[in-house]
């Protein structure tokens, strides 16, 4: 997700997500660590789809899980929360959750998230982690290929920078979304662009430019039992 879904007061984009798992009450696991563990976004997590998941938080400030690896296998959803993404993947790395995402992902669990939580997914992607400009960061999980760029329109540098980097090779060419827009990939192929929101857009962007894909709009479902 560029962004949206229950932390910038969205429903439609984790009611897709929920969906995707065939379950009624899927399994969601929150990982939280671009924000630090923040407490105030945890208790929003669980506020906001504690009704229609079973959810669960993996915390690494104050680390309980043992195996996390078995502990990510056991959900249907892992959501990654937005935040610092280079912090993100050196706290990852130190406690190998990098290598139990990558089986989880492997396994079939649905994975997500928006912004840091987006970008991570991606070899490179276009981040704040360093201070208050953007940046480019080279240094994502890989498990798809090329980068990322979040808040398409939601923060005004982030398109011309995200289409410079990428037309100069200080990124490869890769994927933008809008705010309230996500982009479905089914193992490493994308398969659609959704929205939330009326006219929410993605792009594929290459040293040429900018490429509009197709955008479906969500609509609302039922409300869950």
């Amino acid at each position: 997700m560029g962004g949206g879904g229950w932390s910038m007061d969205g429903r439609l984009l984790d009611d897709h997500i929920l969906d995707l798992t065939g379950k009624r009450r899927p399994r969601v696991c929150y990982v939280p660590t671009a924000s630090g563990d923040g407490p105030d976004r945890i208790a929003r997590f669980h506020e906001a789809l504690g009704d229609r998941a079973e959810t669960a938080v993996l915390g690494l400030f104050w680390r309980e899980v043992e195996d996390i690896e078995g502990f990510l296998l056991g959900q249907d959803v892992i959501y990654v929360g937005g935040g610092n993404t280079a912090n993100m993947l050196a706290v990852w790395r130190l406690h190998r959750v990098d290598t139990a995402l990558r089986a989880a992902w492997e396994a079939g669990v649905v994975m997500c998230g928006l912004s840091a939580g987006a970008n991570c997914w991606f070899e490179g992607c276009s981040t704040d982690s360093f201070g208050a400009g953007l940046a480019p960061l080279l240094d994502g999980l890989g498990f798809l290929p090329g980068s990322f760029c979040p808040h398409y329109d939601g923060e005004p540098l982030r398109r011309p920078t995200y289409t410079r980097w990428v037309a100069d090779g200080a990124l490869p060419p890769g994927w933008a979304a809008d705010d309230g827009v996500a982009l479905c990939f089914e193992g490493t192929e994308l398969a659609e662009a959704i929205s939330e929101r009326d006219g929410g857009r993605a792009f594929r962007v290459d040293t040429g430019g900018e490429l509009p894909l197709e955008v479906r709009a969500l609509a609302a479902a039922p409300e869950r039992g």
